[in-house]
């Protein structure tokens, strides 16, 4: 049965099976058989392959893991659990963002935190001068979500006034080329913190501020699907957020 997933992430890409083979290092002819005959190839070529298109191991071959195996990759993606955001190593955050070199992704209603310190928004600046894509996502502070957010935080409009504040600690940022702001009124579980391979989750609690939430750090592994979960939760909220303008 072909591999309709692997022939797409080809052409969305723009590579023939001839630049693959020549990256992973097989024939062209085993190429063409993992697209037209859905062959399965040996771990080390499938993870070659995933990191050379882009996309997950486990996208273009569901199957090749067992659940075992997946398990336990997830498990190990898993760098450390924090009971509290305020407990996260205040340097974590910096040591986090000054690694990324293709991308930083950000999800948050406020992420005051963040905004409030002129040495990350300039941490955050010199990255997208040097190339890095930054992308924040904020809450809509005119939505019915961020409202609910603030009654089930107990400050009720607070949180709206928080993140007016925010996107104007954000001015000098967002004048910045190869940053990007988007708002959105989604429903927020969890607020995620990316750089590259590595990712912040800060998990969401019912009647608790998101700084007493627990926090999970993730390091994306091949075979693991909490990163890639988390990942697609980000792009479904980015393609329907509005730019901030």
């Amino acid at each position: 049965m072909p591999n309709e997933r692997l022939r797409a992430a080809l052409l969305q890409r723009g590579v023939t099976p001839a630049h693959v083979a020549d990256e992973v290092g097989v024939d062209a002819k085993s190429v063409e058989r993992w697209i037209t005959q859905g062959r399965t190839p040996y771990r080390r070529h499938r993870y070659a392959v995933a990191a050379f298109l882009g996309v997950e191991e486990t996208y273009i071959w569901p199957e090749a893991l067992s659940p075992d195996q997946s398990k336990a990759a997830s498990q190990s993606e898993i760098v450390e659990i924090y009971p509290h955001r305020w407990s996260v190593p205040q340097d974590l955050w910096k040591r986090v963002f000054e690694s990324a070199q293709q991308e930083i992704s950000i999800l948050v209603f406020s992420g005051f935190f963040l905004a409030d310190d002129p040495s990350m928004i300039k941490l955050l600046a010199d990255k997208a001068k040097a190339g890095v894509r930054v992308r924040f996502l904020l809450g809509d502070p005119e939505s019915e979500a961020v409202a609910q957010r603030g009654r089930d935080e107990g400050i009720d409009e607070l949180l709206a006034a928080k993140i007016r504040n925010v996107i104007l600690l954000y001015r000098s940022l967002r004048a910045v080329e190869g940053t990007e702001f988007r708002l959105h009124g989604t429903t927020l579980y969890n607020s995620l913190y990316r750089a590259d391979d590595q990712l912040i989750v800060n998990t969401h609690v019912y009647g608790a501020m998101a700084s007493e939430a627990p926090v999970f750090h993730l390091r994306k592994i091949p075979g693991g699907t909490l990163f890639g979960t988390y990942l697609e939760s980000y792009e479904k909220v980015w393609d329907q957020a509005s730019p901030l303008e």
